[in-house]
């Protein structure tokens, strides 16, 4: 390919991930000596921001829940893709929805801690829950246990089975903030009934950013021969998990968020002995082939494998930083912006101070819906976060303690 030819398609790649051709061109560098580290961490994570993301310094950026960010090192990579796949120069198409990918799917299982053949690739968390909830066999009268804390993509595609098909969705209330984990459980497997088929619940809530009793959850349905079905959107980078010990059933995932994918990348778990059992929803041809395992769920035409070689690139930029601490960077911003909100007059915490039961994710109410002024001045000084009288805010390694401190600072000059 010749070099303008390159630059306009690298250009063109850009665009489509909303960074100029500039920005994206500059190369992502070493990760800073560990003797950093070790004396001075901030320093450590301000130079991670700086050289491995493309957040621009006046951006304070508190909704990674949302939509997490990529490094340079995958947006070089997506770029690259683009390029190279337009200008043919792999032997194979460049497209995944026809393919197997088992080296990919190998790597994302020993990262995830399950079997090759229990992962599927998807677009995000709604697809794989969509996937689960259409795909398990369900007759009228059958209920489906939630929980009031789903995401809108966890409790619809129930509902929308009630509206089908004549299944009763019931939800069991968490306490908000609960007191510990086992008042969590206790809450979900004392709601499940005898005609509860499937108990279906966040392993992070997106509501409060609670982290969940997963295994005592699934453990306790199984014993009572119920499915257990895990919205994990929020886990997968978040936290530590292996999907194999939980105990589930299915699980849906989103490493867009906090796995630094690019938007667009979602799993689906189904435990071994539930391959055979799901239905498929989006089908072409080997839909009804069942040696292809959890790959049978992909088999659904036509997808930009750009993505998914950016979501490898997301995965291995995390291993190599190292798992650990990017789990433990996270919990600290949290915990540092747990403790501001508790210092606050204007919010009211939504997340328990347990540091079992949270990890990058912390949910405030404010005391007041007169919020206009704080939401002109979050926008004016370039915070993004969501507007609402309740916010969860996010953390991750390039959030800075000053993006939480102008975040309060902006509360208190708004509201007094």
């Amino acid at each position: 390919m010749e070099r303008r030819q390159l630059l306009h398609a690298s250009a063109a790649a850009a665009a489509l991930f909303g960074v100029t051709a500039k920005s994206a061109a500059a190369e992502p560098r070493a990760f800073p000596p560990e003797r950093l580290f070790e004396e001075d961490p901030e320093g450590y994570w301000k130079r991670i921001r700086e050289e491995q993301f493309l957040l621009p310094g006046w951006r304070a950026f508190l909704n990674n829940g949302s939509l997490g960010v990529a490094p340079r090192a995958v947006v070089r990579v997506v770029r690259d893709y683009v390029a190279s796949s337009a200008a043919r120069e792999m032997e194979y198409y460049p497209r995944w929805g026809y393919e197997t990918l088992d080296d990919y799917r190998q790597e994302l299982a020993d990262f995830y801690g399950c079997k090759k053949d229990e992962l599927a690739i998807m677009h995000n968390a709604t697809e794989a829950m969509s996937t689960i909830a259409a795909g398990i066999d369900l007759k009228a009268g059958d209920e489906v246990l939630i929980t009031d804390q789903e995401h809108p993509s966890g409790r619809g595609c129930w509902y929308m089975r009630a509206a089908r098909h004549g299944i009763t969705v019931r939800e069991a209330r968490i306490p908000i903030p609960p007191k510990n984990p086992g008042e969590v459980a206790d809450a979900v497997i004392g709601a499940m009934g005898p005609r509860t088929r499937v108990v279906s619940f966040s392993g992070i809530t997106t509501v409060t950013g609670l982290i969940t009793p997963v295994k005592e959850i699934c453990e306790a349905a199984r014993a009572k021969g119920v499915i257990s079905v895990v919205d994990g959107a929020h886990m997968h980078g978040q936290i530590k998990i292996k999907m194999s010990e939980l105990g589930c059933d299915y699980m849906a995932g989103s490493p867009h968020k906090w796995m630094f994918a690019p938007a667009g990348s979602g799993l689906l778990y189904v435990r071994e002995e539930n391959l055979e059992k799901l239905w498929p929803s989006i089908v072409t041809g080997n839909w009804d082939d069942k040696k292809l395992k959890a790959a049978r769920f992909m088999m659904m035409g036509t997808n930009n494998r750009a993505v998914v070689e950016g979501a490898m690139a997301g995965l291995r930029f995390g291993k190599q930083l190292g798992p650990e601490r990017i789990y433990a960077r996270a919990h600290h911003v949290a915990r540092y912006l747990l403790k501001k909100a508790q210092e606050s007059p204007h919010v009211e915490l939504l997340t328990p101070d347990d540091d079992r039961m949270f990890g990058g994710l912390v949910t405030v109410k404010f005391r007041t819906q007169r919020l206009e002024k704080f939401h002109e001045l979050l926008a004016k000084r370039r915070i993004w976060t969501f507007r609402a009288p309740q916010v969860r805010l996010s953390t991750h390694i390039h959030t800075r303690p000053e993006d939480v401190d102008l975040y309060f600072e902006t509360m208190r000059e708004a509201l007094g």
